[in-house]
């Protein structure tokens, strides 16, 4: 008969309250063989079912349903027949200028073939256009063909994969590449496709050799490794359920890959360390199993639900892009926790002691072995730290605070073309127009007037109209139905490539073309000071830089929003575990410290650029706003995945012996190791990201690799034990109500 702990009492009360996964514990035990096979053909069907889902992912804009710049592509479409500009041409005259003649006539009929295609909707070029100066370049080398395609962005990126090598040729005459803001995107795609497979070459690999210095047995790594792949495919077949009625980014197979094997692994590690240390107790496989479930699988569930409501978060953001990976991170989580607390406790009762520590000599032990001497090294640490809390704890603020100081600077911005690789074919198009060309028509600002019935009767107002926008500081030239105007004055009058302005049934538009100067500046303050200039007619204001402007305005104005949901999801699951209104505020405080290195780091590296040349990319002086937004609601969950898991084992044993230092001291004990062994691993699977050539992704891999590094070492290890002594017996307060909800609602380790 197994000896009785101290606390005994008080732990069984607990067990008898909580049945529901001590009984699933018992259950799993018993069906052992048919849960194994059952999880086998889940895992099978999942596979085959999500293999499918990878090319019925879509590609996104950056527009937002509903807004001022969405409906004025809309009418653009529907209206005119027209667009932004979304192809671009890029045509350099090998011998003389594009203006020769025999240029000139080459030049037309690659327009004409362009407009020719069934993708192509509209198609112009500077010579089509009778020789306007923003499809020139300054020293007239160089000429733009601009195009408009057809369709969705996926059905347009589509098209753009058989356009683009087609249309990228070299004659005697010309040298023609490709490049505009779809095949920036596009290319951009594939990279992060091509960034998946080496990631996933990267990681599996080098994740079991990391687990299997950590378990030193064959079968406890493939376990986990498993159990990080059913995460991955149980995932992709969950969206194969979703994409039928809602879109889902192709990027979401980045987060599946990376949140996939990372919490797939965490959970195995905390349910297999659970499972050995109760072997090396003295109970038996079986019992130990039950045990695992009733008590980590408790615990993972928790953690689950908190990194799930994180991530769920993102659904308060009206876009697909970030929506898709809401979608992406429950759904991680769901298979995750199946595949840990549900059907990995089928193989405990299965192996048994095979699953157990291997020791020096190679044999099977019950004892932990080295584990212990970790375990005692972290006991060690944290009575070092209770003991000169302010020392430890004021040392650690100071480094966390000195860490995250330049987030101070942070700058959202706007995607450009920077954020492809400098070889990047669309991206050399970009360079060479940025530096070549006064003008940046592909970014042209749309002004749509649809409601105008009769546009030839309003000709004087669009006349006067038109005048007053190109006055704009930073418009290098207004196109309207009246003609073409700069600074204020006409510079070619109305002709007949001046009639794509009117529309067959009514309705006019005018172009609004900045300086590339301008456009990269400040683009949403440029949108803004048209939108607010007085109109004779009623407009919507478009154009690349209005969807742009829109969707950063309306990612912003959400981000409130995310926060309060973020903090109170997380703040109540913490209340349900801990009975305490401190520990959850301590959590929400020490989770922002994380996150400011989180933040410090992009702005110290990809705003201003330090590494810039060791990690491969080009800083842009400011930041996208959706990557760290994304990155927020990941990080915080994982914050609390951690901070889940020690506060389980630190009120386990306060629970039993009622000793606050000893319970912190005896938590750590238990999960100090384990928490940063999750981490490190976790953390390489980000740092794979940062080898990729997107900068999107390298942000994901850099910031979240020392986010999670940060927060399972300094933070959970200095201040949460540092915190935990000074706030002292207050750590598990709450108010007389709550208290009582806590004790009829609330979720006891055991």
């Amino acid at each position: 008969m197994m000896d009785r702990p101290h606390g005994y009492r008080k732990e069984t009360l607990a067990l008898s309250r909580n049945t529901v996964l001590r009984s699933l514990g018992h259950f799993i035990v018993k069906a052992r063989w048919p849960v194994i096979i059952l999880g086998v053909i889940v895992f099978v069907a999942s596979a085959v079912i999500g293999a499918g889902t990878v090319g019925k992912l879509s590609l996104s804009r950056w527009e937002v349903p509903g807004s001022e710049s969405y409906q004025a592509g809309k009418a653009l479409e529907q209206r005119f027949g027209s667009g932004s500009p979304n192809l671009a041409l890029l045509v350099t005259a090998k011998h003389g200028t594009i203006d020769s003649p025999d240029i000139r006539e080459a030049g037309l009929a690659l327009t004409d073939e362009l407009a020719g295609e069934e993708a192509v909707q509209q198609a112009a070029s500077y010579w089509s256009r009778g020789g306007t100066q923003t499809l020139r370049s300054k020293d007239g080398t160089q000429a733009l063909i601009l195009a408009h395609l057809k369709g969705t962005v996926t059905e347009a990126r589509t098209a753009l994969a058989s356009l683009s090598p087609k249309f990228t040729r070299e004659t005697e005459l010309l040298k023609v590449e490709v490049g505009g803001q779809d095949e920036i995107f596009r290319q951009a795609a594939g990279l992060a496709r091509q960034d998946f497979a080496r990631a996933e070459m990267i990681i599996l690999p080098g994740v079991f050799v990391l687990l299997l210095l950590v378990y030193r047995r064959f079968r406890a790594t493939a376990l986990t490794i498993g159990v990080g792949l059913f995460a991955m495919v149980g995932t992709l077949a969950g969206l194969a359920a979703v994409v039928p009625f809602t879109e889902v980014s192709t990027f979401a197979l980045n987060l599946t890959l990376v949140m996939g094997l990372g919490l797939g692994i965490d959970y195995s590690l905390f349910m297999i360390f659970r499972f050995r240390e109760e072997l090396a107790s003295g109970k038996d496989a079986h019992a130990s199993a039950v045990i695992a479930v009733e008590t980590a699988g408790r615990t993972v569930i928790f953690s689950g639900i908190t990194v799930a409501a994180s991530c769920s978060v993102l659904f308060v953001f009206p876009f697909p892009f970030l929506q898709s990976f809401a979608y992406t991170g429950v759904m991680v989580v769901l298979s995750g926790i199946i595949g840990s607390v549900l059907i990995l406790p089928a193989f405990f009762a299965v192996l048994g002691p095979r699953l157990a520590r291997r020791s020096q000599t190679g044999t099977s032990t019950a004892s932990p072995g080295s584990s212990r001497s970790r375990g005692d090294w972290w006991y060690r640490w944290a009575k070092a730290v209770m003991r000169r809390p302010v020392l430890y704890g004021g040392a650690a603020m100071l480094i966390l605070l000195l860490l995250g100081s330049p987030v101070l600077d942070l700058r959202f911005g706007l995607p450009d073309h920077r954020v492809l690789p400098a070889n990047a074919t669309s991206r050399i198009v970009e360079d060479q127009k940025m530096a070549g060309f006064p003008a940046e028509e592909t970014d042209a600002i749309q002004v749509v007037a649809s409601e105008v019935k009769d546009p030839s009767a309003v000709m004087a107002d669009i006349s006067a109209y038109a005048e007053r926008l190109s006055k704009v500081s930073g418009i290098i030239q207004v196109d309207s139905l009246a003609g073409s105007y700069a600074e204020g004055r006409l510079i070619t009058p109305a002709n007949a490539a001046h009639a794509r302005f009117a529309g067959a049934d009514g309705g006019t538009f005018l172009t609004v073309i900045p300086y590339g100067s301008a456009i990269s500046a400040d683009a949403p303050g440029l949108v803004r000071e048209i939108r607010a200039m007085a109109a004779p007619f009623e407009v919507m204001v478009g154009g690349y830089p209005g969807d742009l402007t829109d969707f950063r305005e309306k990612l912003l104005e959400r981000i409130p929003v995310a926060l309060v949901l973020v903090l109170a999801i997380t703040f109540v699951i913490l209340f349900l575990m801990t009975g305490s209104i401190l520990l959850p505020l301590k959590a929400t405080l020490l989770n922002f410290l994380s996150l400011t290195i989180m933040f410090g780091a992009l702005v110290w590296v990809f705003q201003q650029g330090h590494f810039s040349r060791l990690l491969g990319f080009t800083p842009a002086g400011s930041i996208e706003p959706s990557i760290p937004i994304l990155m927020f609601c990941i990080a915080y969950g994982l914050s609390m995945d951690y901070e889940v898991f020690i506060l389980s084992r630190i009120k386990e044993e306060y629970d039993r012996t009622g000793d606050l230092e000893e319970s912190v001291a005896r938590g750590l004990q238990k999960s100090g190791s384990l928490v940063t062994t999750a981490a490190v691993i976790l953390a390489f699977t980000f740092a794979a990201y940062g080898t990729g050539e997107v900068v999107f992704l390298k942000m994901l891999g850099v910031g979240m690799t020392l986010a999670v590094l940060i927060d399972a070492t300094l933070i959970r290890s200095v201040l949460v034990p540092a915190f935990m002594k000074l706030a002292g017996r207050a750590n598990w307060w709450a108010p007389p109500a709550l208290r009582r909800f806590y004790e009829r609602y609330g979720i006891s380790e055991g």
